[in-house]
C-alpha cells in the first residue's frame, strides 16, 4: 500500500512546515515536514540552508517510502487504507523500530483493531514529558485508524 492524500495531510498537519532547520521536541535537528535526514541519507543539521515548501513536499514524498515499506513489512494481516495511513503517520513520527516493537503492532497483527487503536494514545511523550501536540496527533491517528 501507499499513503493516501488523507495520510499525507495528517503528517503535514502535525509536523508543520519549517523552512529552516530546528530542534524537534526530542532534540533532533529537523527540517521541512519533520525530516531528520535528506534523501541522500545525510542527517539534517542546524547549519543547513533553508528549503522551500515545494522542496519539503518532495522530501516528504521520498521519505514516506521508507515508512510505507516498514508498515507493509511489519503488518501481517489485512488493513484498510485509513489504518495504513494512521500507521504510516505513527511510524513517521516515532520511527520504524518503535513501530516494530510496539504493542500497537502486536495488537494489529492479532486482529485486535480496537485494542490497537487504543495503543496510539500511549505514545504521547517526548523526552519523558507528555506533549499536548502529540496527544492530539495520537487522538487523530486513532480516529483515522478506526474510520
Amino acid at each position: 500500500m501507499k499513503t493516501s492524500n488523507k495520510g499525507k495531510a495528517i503528517i503535514k498537519q502535525y509536523e508543520g512546515f519549517r523552512a529552516k532547520p530546528y530542534l524537534c521536541p526530542a532534540g533532533v535537528p529537523t527540517i521541512g515536514y519533520g525530516a531528520t535526514y535528506y534523501t541522500d541519507g545525510r542527517k539534517v543539521t542546524l547549519r543547513d540552508a533553508p528549503i522551500s515548501e515545494a522542496g519539503a513536499d518532495k522530501l516528504l514524498d521520498k521519505m514516506l517510502g521508507k515508512y510505507e515499506d516498514a508498515v507493509n513489512r511489519y503488518v501481517q494481516v489485512p488493513i484498510t487504507q485509513n489504518q495504513f495511513d494512521a500507521l504510516v503517520s505513527f511510524c513517521y513520527n516515532v520511527g520504524q523500530e518503535n513501530l516494530r516493537n510496539s504493542t500497537l503492532l502486536k495488537k494489529v497483527n492479532a486482529k485486535d483493531y480496537k485494542g490497537a487503536a487504543d495503543q496510539f494514545l500511549r505514545w504521547n511523550r517526548a523526552g519523558g514529558k507528555v506533549l499536548a501536540g502529540l496527544t492530539k496527533r495520537r487522538t487523530d491517528e486513532r480516529k483515522l485508524f478506526l474510520s
